[in-house]
């Protein structure tokens, strides 16, 4: 039982301080358990730290691992991901030895695609461009997405990067670039996650799910025929053994527990590697339906973030909203907004927050039409870039899918808010 105990809890507390320091930060997590204990493990005790080597060193010791820390967490480097590909390929060479040979033909066929893909997409993740934006590709990157007037309003720029910042876009301050409908910076693949590789990150989760599932369900599979060889009244759950077995005192719980331990121990290697897939393949699949249910949501981690402020916005009250131009009529200001986007609608609201609670006075000065109504409810807002789960798979798996042609447009014209800004930019001048 002390091997079992020992691998369970290590794997267990990996797991588990892995799912607080990603998760703990999360708008849906605010006042529970984890957000606490989120709290407690990053600012509480390295508070309580800094004090006692204040008193102790003069703070140079926290010095040094502040700089360290500061490397590892906010500066691009691929520490994060070669220990990926070492937990991957270490735990097959420890798993496969033993296992592969109690394969079936069937699940050495696929077996070997549910080995490779992690990989083959771990790559992509990791080496595709997500949509960084620049000179180049601003042109492409601002017909993207129509503005929504709730969470992204045109004509704010990017100090660093010195661009009128697209919708649904954000800068890096990890990569230091803005990146296309940014969702979040990834430190498993050294690269943010944004609008060209969301559909390869989302793939490395599935495959890596299905790795974990797939290669801890056989491995019980072998060590339940390696225990039952020898004693064949154990069954994998104690409550499965029949009646009989526990009457005689062929097997009770102490036994029971000893006879796993013995079925671990007779091949380490693969017991260890079964169980750390057992207990992981929650997390995973849990990251997994996590950004399903943000493509589902049409949103993205750091667009949900923007909606729960809203939402601490409206508990607190002043937040108001009106419609615009029902009939899209809207003219729009070419100088921070493309003419047209591949998008298949338009803004459809303007949201503002006022200081007072009171609705806008100077409302001629702000787009939309109509009275202001107060909003209290993220449900009463409509989100611009949900357009049905099947649309938002669409657009995170061909993201430069065209969903609308406009006025005889083809994909080349976005270059028109380019010319719109030049022609804009001699008037001025």
């Amino acid at each position: 039982m002390g091997t079992i105990a020992i691998i369970a809890a290590v794997i267990l507390g990996i797991s588990f301080m892995t799912f607080v320091a990603f998760f703990g930060r999360l708008p849906a997590l605010r006042n529970t358990p984890i957000s606490f204990l989120h709290r407690l493990i990053w600012i509480h005790l390295p508070n309580g730290l800094l004090t006692v080597d204040r008193t102790l060193t003069n703070g140079r010791l926290t010095t040094s691992l502040t700089r360290l820390g500061r490397h590892l967490w906010y500066d691009q480097h691929p520490t994060i991901l070669i220990f990926f590909f070492l937990l991957l390929s270490v735990g097959e060479y420890l798993y496969l030895p033993v296992a592969w040979p109690h394969f079936s033909f069937t699940h050495k066929f696929f077996g070997t695609i549910a080995i490779l893909c992690p990989y083959l997409f771990l790559y992509l993740s990791a080496f595709t461009d997500p949509g960084v934006i620049n000179a180049k590709t601003h042109v492409r990157e601002m017909a993207r997405y129509p503005y929504d007037f709730t969470l992204f309003h045109p004509g704010t720029s990017c100090e660093t990067c010195r661009l009128l910042k697209p919708a649904r876009s954000k800068h890096c301050s990890i990569c230091k670039k803005c990146v296309g409908r940014m969702d979040h910076h990834c430190i498993f693949i050294n690269n943010c996650v944004g609008a060209n590789n969301q559909r390869w990150f989302i793939l490395l989760l599935l495959s890596t799910a299905i790795l974990t599932l797939y290669g801890g369900v056989l491995g019980l599979v072998i060590i339940r025929a390696k225990i039952q060889a020898r004693f064949p009244y154990w069954t994998l759950l104690p409550w499965w053994t029949s009646t009989q077995a526990w009457n005689n005192g062929d097997l009770d719980f102490h036994r029971w527990l000893l006879l796993w331990s013995w079925g671990l121990q007779s091949g380490v290697a693969m017991g260890g590697v079964t169980l750390l897939a057992l207990l992981t393949t929650p997390l995973v699949w849990g990251l997994l339906g996590y950004h399903l249910w943000l493509v589902y949501c049409g949103t993205t981690t750091n667009e949900s973030m923007k909606w729960q402020d809203w939402q601490a916005e409206m508990d607190e009250g002043g937040v108001y909203k009106r419609r615009m131009a029902a009939d899209g009529s809207r003219e729009k200001d070419l100088k921070v907004e493309p003419a047209w986007t591949r998008w298949p609608v338009e803004a459809e609201q303007l949201m503002v927050r006022t200081e007072d609670g009171k609705p806008p006075r100077s409302s001629h000065r702000l787009p939309g039409e109509g009275e202001w109504e107060a909003v209290w409810r993220l449900k009463d807002v409509e989100n611009l870039y949900d357009i049905g789960f099947w649309d938002n798979l669409v657009d995170v798996f061909l993201p430069y899918f065209m969903f609308k042609e406009s006025k005889g447009r083809s994909p080349v014209d976005e270059r028109e808010f380019g010319r719109e800004r030049g022609r804009n930019r001699r008037r001025s001048s």
